[in-house]
């Protein structure tokens, strides 16, 4: 012979379930989208890096094309090594809470001087 239990007894357990799981659930929302925020933000600098580098190796103004497809905030650096072209950006990361601190994301591209430009500017 069996016993069934009470209903009664497991009442609130759903609630006390929720206000336990719901903070985690949160946490875990808003670190998804920080990072597919700085994935995004990684694949700009990476485009911004490749239009510097190349405009750069090119003889033009590294810097200002970079700038043109930089994500907002970005830093773009440009150095010329003899034949090769160097351009690093860096651009931060606006994680989804305000007392959160920054992440800094950066991509580098690499260029050869092409042939027949007097001097590479960075």
């Amino acid at each position: 012979m069996s016993r069934r239990r009470s209903a009664g007894r497991d009442r609130g357990s759903f609630t006390a379930e929720l206000a336990a799981g719901l903070p985690a659930l949160l946490l875990l929302l808003l670190t998804g989208l920080t990072a597919v925020n700085a994935v995004g933000t990684r694949a700009g600098c990476l485009h911004a890096a490749r239009e510097a580098a190349l405009a750069a190796s090119r003889g033009e103004d590294g810097v200002a094309a970079a700038g043109r497809a930089a994500p907002a905030g970005a830093e773009v650096t440009v150095t010329v090594d003899g034949q090769r072209v160097t351009a690093t950006v860096r651009g931060p990361v606006r994680a989804l809470g305000t007392r959160l601190p920054r992440i800094t994301v950066a991509a580098t591209a690499v260029a050869a001087v092409e042939p027949g430009v007097p001097a590479a500017r960075p």
